[in-house]
């Protein structure tokens, strides 16, 4: 279980939440030691081991989509710490900081983890690269889903991986499990049962996903 940490005011929240920025602004903190920092700070038990096994099944060089957002090498960590800066800044907006507090470690956990199954599972990588038929390999969608994995959703899988080392509480596995929201295989059993957690991270998600990542992609920008 989570160890009780000493209150932050709503001042130092907005100011964590924003250093998360650092990473996509090029300067600051990097997105691994943001990644790594940010768990380790919840204070939960089995998240060293969580982190080490997170490094050897490849997420930190994994993309975070087969041809839309972050379709390259690191574009995993990269959205998972844009998810986090953008669902710390929409929790201090609508909660305010004393609230904010009491869910921040969820709030992390559930941010960083939510596609943590998007490094596949079994020794085998949940996308590979993306070879035409020529034997050049796709500019236009540099990777695909793996064929040799089963189409486990990654949400679930993300929780399977997670659980193995950390306990999630039941909010968080919720908003792992619904953080497509109603875009995904969930939305019947989610409409009209949202959570709060479950909605900032959906959120972050979207904002990251649609709105920063895909602007940039869409520039021509890395």
């Amino acid at each position: 279980m989570a160890k009780k940490k000493e209150e932050m005011t709503q001042e130092q929240v907005q100011g964590a939440a924003a250093e998360t920025a650092a990473p996509a602004a090029g300067k600051g903190m990097n997105p691994v030691d943001i990644f790594r920092d940010a768990l380790m700070k919840t204070d939960r038990e089995g998240m060293v081991d969580l982190l080490s096994f997170i490094q050897e099944i490849g997420f930190l060089d994994a993309p975070c989509s087969g041809g839309n957002h972050l379709a390259k090498k690191g574009g995993l960590l990269e959205h998972s710490v844009n998810v986090l800066k953008y669902a710390e800044k929409i929790g201090v907006s609508l909660l305010g900081g004393a609230e904010y507090n009491k869910i921040q470690d969820s709030v992390v956990i559930a941010a960083l983890l939510h596609d943590l199954g998007k490094c596949g599972d079994y020794d085998k990588p949940m996308y590979v690269e993306n070879i035409l038929k020529s034997g050049k390999p796709s500019e236009a969608k540099p990777f695909k889903r793996n064929p040799d994995l089963l189409a486990v959703p990654h949400a679930v899988r993300s929780i399977k991986l997670a659980t193995l080392f950390i306990d999630l509480t039941e909010e968080e596995e919720w908003a792992i499990l619904c953080h497509d929201g109603l875009y995904d295989f969930m939305k019947y059993d989610l409409n009209g049962k949202e959570r709060p957690l479950q909605l900032i991270v959906h959120w972050a998600d979207m904002w990251a996903s649609r709105v920063i990542e895909c602007g940039s992609d869409q520039e021509g920008a890395e």
